[in-house]
């Protein structure tokens, strides 16, 4: 898509948040935020978006009066016109640049086929890794104070920032002292924010009182504006100064240079709302870096737009500064103050979990933290690791098994589909068995790009582009197909792999119509996930299973496949898949001999009686059997729904079957359980069955 030749459509759309609770700083008490999006669509793009906040503080911005909407209107209608941003014009508009920045990076971000509050590609942007942040003590009594610190060390904050200067400065130690007596600064950083508090002539006397208990740095001790004592505070102090409002209104690169070279402090703060947009907060950058002035990053009471900007800015800054390498620690950056609204933008997934600001939910960032657990166990140097299977038909199972046969079994699939490096490749089953587990070696065998998803019905709801390589259950398949964005997406994935269970012929007869691969897959945790594959779409549509190059398959004598993979370190494996093998080395799998019931000796079964139900049966049902005095086995079904329609579903079983295959015992349940991956929990069915009798 051609970003240039697009006719931009830009709308600001007002809005006002109220705090959780009132705000308190030394200027006064917040209770509610203005701010006003900009929104950015074009005609011939209807699918795309772009968003970008601007977040001006009506005391403190140099860009607010009363004119700042109608203002921002006339910006918004050049950038409407002219498709860029005007820079110099807007240096002295931060908070409406930094707006315009963002929604600009966010609509090139979704007309690229991206996500449009995917503004930079990073780890934090794609949920692997949080940005540790401070804990905010916002202003307010002795009491409320206290209670708030004792909150943010309760949730297992290491770096606490204390707003000072709205109650008596004892008092406000009287904290300090109480923190640092239970918590060492080895244990818990401590900065303090003034807000140009102090007189300067009682700045360096407090300071030195201040220092007295380790505390890392004070925010902006004196009112800004006045360089000359800023700058002897920064050089009497034995408390390192970090200027923040300091900074405001110093736009032009000539200024922000004298500033610096006057007061020369320990530290800057960056709030691109405040000091410049992104573009003028990274000149502050690169001046301060020549002055060997370290920096990091606060938000400014802006909403998740904002903040989702600003974040991923700055996690973008940590990457450059640290060269990609995630152990160097990054200073605490001053995120997440977007948290402190009633209500806010939605669709981002900002999430604060322990210490650390995350671009992902929780569940999202547990399934994150399972997979980096098995990285580990991957990359640890020993030659085996434990998996266990889903448990579809039995209790769940560990089995020890070799890495290098894993790898020959993801060097298998790599092959045969031709991924290459770079592919990215969706992981969105549980990582706790054998396919999800699959999906990462293939990653780290291939060097596929991992995009771990946590597993649900779902897994394309929060993606904006299709992976090259997925691989699914037949649910999420199917759950996907009903969600029309979803189901456009899946139709662009190139290889499509689902398993996990079979495949029915409805879910068939869409995918053949897909213009990718799909294919069902045959294999099991013994196999290290599967050794065949049957095309589901286009004309190599199939109904027999192809082996895979070096896979070697046969009926042992009671119809059973028996499997021989010597480079998977599998040896005459005889599954309990009951099959048929054809003349050109193809095979169908017709049933499970675990899943045959020997009924009054007649031998029925089950998923073929399933199939041919299923037809006729408009609600979810599974065949099962439970022990019988006279017949041996009684074969039983199942359903989900009201007890009554019990007796409607006996007669279209002597309508469909014969007097043997008919159900003993029909029984309603409130839900049919399923393994974590998808598959029916045939021993589950049993005891289930098993219990309705004995009711």
């Amino acid at each position: 898509m051609n970003y240039i030749s697009c006719a931009l459509r830009v709308k600001v759309v007002p809005r006002t948040f109220r705090f959780r609770q009132p705000a308190g700083t030394s200027r006064g008490v917040y209770r509610e935020r203005r701010v006003w999006y900009i929104v950015v669509t074009s005609r011939e793009h209807p699918h795309c978006l772009g968003i970008g906040e601007c977040a001006p503080l009506y005391d403190l911005s140099c860009d607010y009066d009363i004119h700042y909407e109608e203002r921002l209107n006339v910006f918004c209608a050049a950038y409407e016109k002219k498709r860029v941003i005007d820079f110099e014009t807007l240096r002295s508009y931060p908070s409406i640049l930094c707006g315009l920045e963002t929604a600009d990076r966010s609509f090139k971000a979704s007309i690229a086929g991206g996500n449009y509050l995917h503004l930079y590609d990073t780890a934090f942007t794609r949920g692997e890794e949080g940005i540790p942040i401070n804990g905010l003590v916002w202003m307010g009594n002795y009491e409320e104070m206290l209670a708030r610190m004792e909150e943010k060390l309760q949730l297992g904050y290491r770096c606490v920032k204390l707003k000072i200067g709205a109650i008596d400065f004892e008092s406000e130690l009287s904290l300090i002292h109480r923190l640092r007596s239970r918590y060492s600064r080895e244990t818990v950083e401590l900065r303090v924010d003034a807000n140009g508090a102090f007189k300067p002539e009682e700045a360096l006397h407090k300071m030195e009182r201040l220092s007295r208990y380790d505390i890392h740095s004070i925010e902006q001790p004196i009112r800004a504006g006045q360089w000359e004592k800023m700058a002897e505070i920064c050089r009497s102090t034995s408390l390192p100064v970090a200027l923040d409002e300091e900074l405001i209104g110093v736009n032009r690169t000539d200024r922000k240079k004298a500033l610096l070279d006057v007061i020369h402090p320990q530290y800057i703060i960056l709030k691109p709302s405040l000091h410049g947009g992104f573009s003028g907060s990274e000149e502050w950058i690169a001046e301060a870096r020549l002055r060997n002035i370290p920096y990091w990053v606060t938000s400014a009471l802006e909403s998740n737009v904002g903040l989702n900007a600003i974040a991923q800015w700055t996690a973008a800054l940590m990457e450059k500064e640290s060269g990609g390498n995630a152990a160097v620690p990054p200073l605490p950056q001053g995120l997440g103050t977007g948290q402190l609204f009633v209500e806010n933008f939605p669709q981002t997934t900002l999430h604060i979990s322990g210490d650390s600001l995350w671009n992902a939910d929780e569940r999202q960032r547990r399934f994150l933290e399972e997979v980096k657990n098995f990285s580990d166990l991957w990359h640890n140097g020993e030659p085996t690791l434990t998996v266990h299977t889903s448990g579809s038909t039995g209790v769940p199972k560990a089995i020890m098994v070799e890495k290098k046969h894993m790898a020959a079994s993801a060097r298998m699939t790599c092959d045969f589909l031709k991924l290459s490096s770079g592919n990215d490749a969706l992981l969105c089953m549980p990582i706790q068995y054998i396919a999800g587990k699959m999906v990462a070696v293939r990653a780290f065998v291939r060097g596929l790009r991992l995009v771990p998803v946590a597993p649900s019905a779902h897994p394309f709801k929060h993606l904006h582009h299709a992976p090259v390589f997925v691989a699914m259950t037949p649910m999420q398949v199917m759950q996907t197909l009903t969600v029309p964005r979803e189901a456009a997406l899946l139709r662009q994935v190139r290889h499509l792999l689902i398993g996990g269970g079979a495949v029915s012929d409805e879910l068939a007869d869409k995918l053949r119509r897909f213009p990718h691969e799909v294919w069902s897959t045959y294999g099991m945790t013994e196999t290290l996930s599967h050794i065949a594959l049957r095309r589901l779409s286009g004309s190599g549509a199939a109904t027999t299973y192809t082996p895979l190059p070096g896979v070697k398959v046969k009926l042992a004598e009671d119809g059973c496949l028996v499997v021989d993979v010597l480079k998977l370190g599998v040896h005459q494996l005889k599954t309990n898949d009951l099959a048929e093998i054809h003349s050109d080395g193809t095979f169908s799998i017709v049933g499970r001999s675990d899943n045959v019931v020997c009924s009054g000796g007649i031998k029925l079964q089950i998923e073929e009686l399933e199939q041919r139900l299923a037809l006729h049966l408009d609600v979810p049902f599974h065949l099962t059997a439970v022990p019988d005095n006279l017949l041996g086995q009684a074969l039983t079904l199942l359903y989900v729904g009201a007890p009554e329609k019990a007796a409607e579903i006996k007669d279209l079983c002597r309508r469909l079957f014969t007097r043997y295959e008919v159900p003993r015992h029909i029984f309603a349940v409130g839900n049919l359980p399923l393994t974590e991956t998808g598959k029916p929990a045939r021993s589950a069915f049993r005891r289930l069955a098993e219990e309705m009798m004995t009711h």
